[in-house]
């Protein structure tokens, strides 16, 4: 972060009065961006990013560039060259990545709006570690110009807020109705059809066990309460994700591959070990994998047409700053079971807070048909004053 407003707003608007920390993958005109890998910062970029400019000409101010995971490639919130931020909810507990940065100078107050990207869960998983709202958008339905990208088959912009109305005035701001989509819908079909208001809730039990136990019976719990039908997808998990790590690996690797070989120990080991297993990765392996992926999109927006799946944000508490790498790893890979479901899919996502379950933030979440994102917004928020 830096001083207010380090842009100011091109006009008045919606936004007027809201501050923004953009994650460090958006170009900023006039600054490098830097990926989070210090050795990264190149020349000043000369124009915006399509959706910092968005904000700008909706009134709102940049008030700083916040720091991103290694090449957004971690859901941790650890950075080798900058440190690990500390939560604001629970200091002694990671923040979540890769949009950290972001999301913590949103729960310390410094700004109202945390810009950043979800490719796999990196607005999900820091908005839950630290009691905040966030939305993945469906894919392609915010341009993605002036973006360093991860990989641009899940990759899609995401914001953090305090709370459900500044997200929804960021939706209504970047998300016109009728707006095309990467969804398969042409612009007047959406326009025509509205918003996709889900008119049911629904809670898969498998997908909610795999989280911890206390997560899983509370998720669980209050989708009964609210009256969510138990819905079984049938989702084949295990072959989902791999498919999903398979094409994200091989991406990185391709956008970033070749600075990486050329400027060796620039990563830290955790992120350095997934792009030397994105660099083993064979195209035959990518089509295989694309083609699992285009049968799992199928399905999953099929059985969520009309619907809301509520499940758990994450599959653990926040882990303590502490935690050993390999146990973190496999809450780590637990998670993304979860969270990669709305990413293969393309699927809009909400995360909300519900009261800290003991006495650490959570999240729940709600995935919907593609282009139903300010619909799942105010279901969101439905469900939070319903619950308060």
């Amino acid at each position: 972060m830096t001083g207010t407003p380090l842009v100011a707003a091109t006009a008045p608007g919606p936004l007027t009065g809201h501050t923004v920390a953009v994650k460090d993958l958006y170009a900023v005109a006039g600054f490098a961006i830097g990926g989070g890998v210090r050795d990264y910062l190149g020349d000043p970029e000369p124009e915006h990013a399509a959706v910092v400019a968005a904000m700008l000409a909706a009134g709102a101010e940049v008030s700083g560039i916040a720091h991103t995971d290694e090449f957004a490639y971690s859901i941790t919130g650890s950075n080798g060259s900058y440190g690990m931020p500390v939560n604001p909810a629970a200091p002694r507990r990671i923040p979540g990545g890769s949009s950290s940065g972001s999301a913590v100078a949103v729960a310390r107050g410094e700004v109202t709006i945390g810009l950043g990207t979800d490719t796999a869960g990196s607005i999900r998983v820091p908005a839950a570690y630290q009691g905040l709202w966030g939305i993945r958008t469906t894919h392609g339905r915010i341009p993605t110009r002036g973006l360093l990208p991860l990989a641009q088959s899940f990759d899609t912009v995401g914001w953090i807020t305090r709370d459900a109305e500044t997200l929804a005035a960021v939706a209504d701001c970047l998300l016109p109705r009728g707006a095309h989509s990467a969804s398969g819908l042409a612009a007047a079909e959406v326009a025509a059809r509205g918003d996709s208001a889900p008119t049911q809730l629904v809670f898969d039990r498998a997908i909610c066990d795999v989280a911890d136990p206390p997560l899983a019976a509370a998720a669980i719990s209050l989708a009964e309460t609210l009256g969510a039908e138990e819905l079984r997808l049938d989702a084949d998990l295990e072959t989902w994700f791999t498919a999903f790590r398979t094409v994200q690996a091989y991406e990185a690797w391709t956008n970033h591959g070749s600075w990486i070989t050329d400027h060796p120990n620039s990563l830290t080991p955790e992120v350095a070990q997934r792009f030397s297993y994105a660099a083993t990765i064979t195209p035959a392996a990518v089509d295989r994998s694309r083609r699992t992926l285009i049968v799992a999109t199928d399905h999953l927006r099929a059985a969520l047409s009309g619907r809301a799946l509520m499940l758990p944000t994450t599959a653990t508490h926040p882990p303590e700053r502490t935690t050993h790498p390999t146990e973190l790893e496999a809450g780590r890979i637990r998670t993304l079971r979860l969270t990669c479901l709305a990413s293969l899919a393309g699927l809009p996502a909400v995360t909300m807070p519900p009261d800290p379950i003991d006495g650490l933030p959570i999240g729940w979440c709600l995935i919907g048909s593609p282009d139903s994102d300010q619909a799942l917004i105010r279901l969101a928020h439905r469900i939070a004053v319903a619950l308060s």
